[in-house]
């Protein structure tokens, strides 16, 4: 049945220590997902550097590759941690790995180090999520969870649009002769977000849901019993079939419509077919403009899903993301050829594809208990990445060999891949919903 409306506002709920907790959490992971959107403004300038006359197009997917496999291994590790020594300590190693790590990729000199660097800022980039949104769901009152969770995603498109916005700056910059190289100077401000890591490690307290988990001996961050219980492992199978539709969708054809506002790269400039103002020279300036648009978009379909589900559930409003995802993906990549495109297509793509993960941070730390919340949302949503980080290499592999003999193959390979969003609707079925219900434990 669907919820009745809430009576008051759900921020009232929050005293100050509570909006402490969801402000710092929230600015990490903002940080997080801007050293993310770094990468994928900078990944095909630093590639075409790097590599030269060498560099091909699937590079670039490739590179992303190595970057999702590391956010999964940092996940799966970082999860556990979260579990077994407490989600504040965990939390100023991730926020350290993704800083520094992304600061040391603006001096990559090829491309074995520049992906070396991908890899380790990935191990740190995974782990934030996981123990971002088990120390907000335990913190707050049980009413305002799924808006705090929500409210700390939205802030994900705000750390991209960060990232889009610096990406225009240095572009500009690029363009008038003031600096050479600015993917390089992308990275640095990658690093400045570091000293977060002192305020969480001075300010934050861990929660008491979880010192209470370790006073009773209960064995924390268990993938055994993870997998091995019925219950836990229904549910790790449910989130990570969600996830990886969600990840592949986004990571493995959304952020690759950046590349269509860049040359093929043999013989002269060819935008894969877009009209309009001229491109060259501009692809930097216009990357950022299309991921600023993308994500202005993101951040009210997080806030759709918010407030969606309170009304029809978890399960309801997952499968109308999906299906919105599907349908606004395929149609952008089909449809987009002129500059005027950017500014309705891709930010409605934004708007459905984001939906999908302001599910994910409400619904994922909702079905494990304390003990397990860390290790079973990190699970779900990092090995959803490890699996998904096959996205961009089949990306890569349909533009370079199945459509390479097309005029535009990066169209034909977003829509075909957009097919990945019926995967997380047959995953809908066996899904508990757990709208309006206590956290398990």
């Amino acid at each position: 049945m669907p919820n009745a409306p809430p009576k008051y506002a759900w921020y009232k709920d929050l005293n100050r220590y509570q909006w402490f907790v969801l402000g710092v959490c929230s600015v990490g992971w903002m940080f997080d997902t801007m050293a993310q959107q770094l990468f994928s403004l900078a990944r095909k300038p630093a590639i075409h550097d790097l590599m030269g006359a060498r560099a091909t197009e699937a590079m670039g997917a490739y590179a992303t590759s190595v970057f999702m496999l590391g956010w999964a291994a940092g996940g799966i590790f970082f999860g556990v941690l979260g579990d077994r020594i407490g989600r504040v300590r965990t939390m100023v190693w991730t926020i350290l790995c993704y800083t520094i790590f992304t600061g040391l990729s603006m001096f990559a000199t090829g491309i074995w180090d520049f992906d070396a660097y991908r890899f380790l800022c990935g191990l740190g980039v995974g782990g934030q999520f996981a123990v971002g949104v088990a120390l907000v769901s335990e913190v707050v009152p049980a009413r305002a969870r799924p808006y705090a969770l929500g409210a700390l995603q939205s802030c994900s498109t705000l750390g991209n649009m960060v990232a889009a916005t610096v990406g225009i700056l240095l572009g500009l910059l690029e363009r008038s002769g003031a600096i050479a190289g600015a993917w390089r100077y992308e990275f640095l401000a990658g690093a400045l977000p570091a000293p977060l890591a002192l305020v969480v490690f001075r300010k934050l307290q861990e929660p008491e849901q979880w010192l209470q988990a370790r006073a009773e001996a209960k064995r924390l961050g268990s993938y055994r019993e993870l997998l091995s219980d019925p219950r836990w492992g229904r549910n790790s199978l449910v989130g990570l079939t969600l996830a990886v539709a969600g990840v592949v969708g986004l990571w493995g054809i959304g952020y690759f419509s950046y590349d269509l506002f860049q040359p093929v790269l043999e013989g002269t400039f060819r935008a894969q077919g877009l009209r309009g103002a001229a491109l060259a020279g501009k692809t930097t300036t216009w990357i950022g403009v299309t991921s600023m648009f993308q994500n202005l978009g993101g951040f009210f379909g997080v806030y759709a899903f918010t407030y969606l589900t309170h009304y029809i559930g978890r399960r309801k409003a997952f499968a109308a993301g999906f299906l919105a995802a599907m349908g606004a993906t395929a149609y952008t990549f089909w449809h987009l050829k002129a500059i005027s495109d950017i500014f309705w297509m891709v930010p409605l793509m934004g708007f459905s594809q984001m939906t999908l993960f302001g599910g994910y941070a409400i619904y994922l730390p909702e079905l494990f208990p304390t003990r397990l919340r860390s290790t079973g949302t990190s699970f779900c949503y990092n090995v959803g990445r490890a699996i998904a980080a096959l996205g961009p290499f089949t990306f890569g592999y349909l533009t370079g060999h199945i459509f390479a003999g097309h005029p535009e193959p990066m169209r034909y390979a977003g829509v075909s891949m957009c097919l990945v969003f019926l995967i997380g609707l047959a995953a809908l079925p066996f899904a508990p919903e757990t709208n309006g219900r206590p956290l398990p434990e």
